[in-house]
């Protein structure tokens, strides 16, 4: 089967790499295809693809948006659009411009918890100002000794419920799903296994979906366990929904699995990048 990894990230959003070496290391580790998918934002496509051709790599365009459904952030990726689209460049900016607000407001409320300095200290994590996020901020919390890894950080203090985490407005599915499809991309749901959400609210959230003309779901994903893998197979196969397959890397060290390193898809499905 073909090795493709069509969830990855750069420092244009949370990575830890520069696009460039996101797809150096794709092609070195025996990547076929490759999607950059930085969060809310295409600024490293162009250096991603350079690399990509020079490879031999077939390269897609990609982004995850953030959104929120059912009083969660839950991600979309869009694949395969025309990166110069209007209005998906238009949706991604209003998204962008509410991050540093965000970032502002989770300082406050560590820095009311002892920990002060935070939105200093992650800003210098990220490349990208205007696309801080939480990521950055685990990994000031990191360096400063407040918890020994990432993970252990959102577990701690930024994910629902813990000192450090704070509500905010993102767009809506139809908002996302509408903008992918606008530049003649492929809208999929990213890494479904993760959300803290019942069976019956993944169905309402998978009906929506493709009923706003959602075709894919992440299926393999890094942060799939084998019971995901299974569950979300089937559900692709049941809602006639395209399967995709992402690592999700942001860094080594700090990713689930490495770029490439991934399982197969399940035994029939049909592959999101047959329609590329």
């Amino acid at each position: 089967m073909l090795n493709a990894d069509l969830h990855s990230h750069s420092t244009a959003s949370d990575g830890l790499l520069p696009a460039d070496q996101v797809a150096r290391r794709a092609a070195d580790n025996g990547v076929d295809m490759l999607a950059l998918t930085d969060h809310d934002d295409l600024g490293g496509l162009p250096a991603a693809r350079a690399v990509a051709d020079e490879a031999g790599m077939r390269f897609v365009n990609g982004v995850e948006i953030s959104i929120e459904w059912g009083g969660l952030q839950v991600h979309i990726l869009g694949l395969s659009f025309n990166a110069d689209d209007q209005t998906l460049n238009a949706g991604l900016a209003a998204i962008r411009s509410g991050r540093v607000d965000r970032a502002q407001r989770m300082a406050a409320e560590l820095e009311k918890i002892g920990i002060p300095g935070c939105f200093d200290g992650a800003m210098r994590h990220a490349e990208n100002s205007n696309l801080i996020s939480r990521s950055h901020f685990a990994r000031y919390l990191v360096e400063i000794g407040v918890c020994k890894d990432v993970r252990s950080v959102f577990e701690s203090y930024i994910v629902p419920g813990k000192p450090g985490y704070v509500s905010h407005h993102w767009v809506t599915l139809a908002d996302s799903v509408g903008w992918i499809l606008a530049a003649g991309g492929i809208a999929a749901v990213a890494h479904p296994g993760r959300y803290k959400l019942s069976k019956p609210e993944i169905r309402r959230l998978l009906d929506e979906f493709k009923s706003l003309g959602g075709q894919a779901i992440e299926v393999v994903s890094g942060s799939h366990s084998a019971e995901n893998v299974t569950v979300f197979a089937r559900l692709a196969r049941e809602y006639g929904f395209m399967a995709s397959r992402g690592s999700d890397f942001h860094g080594p060290g700090e990713s689930y699995v490495d770029l490439g390193k991934l399982a197969p898809l399940p035994q029939g499905l049909t592959p999101v990048w047959e329609a590329f």
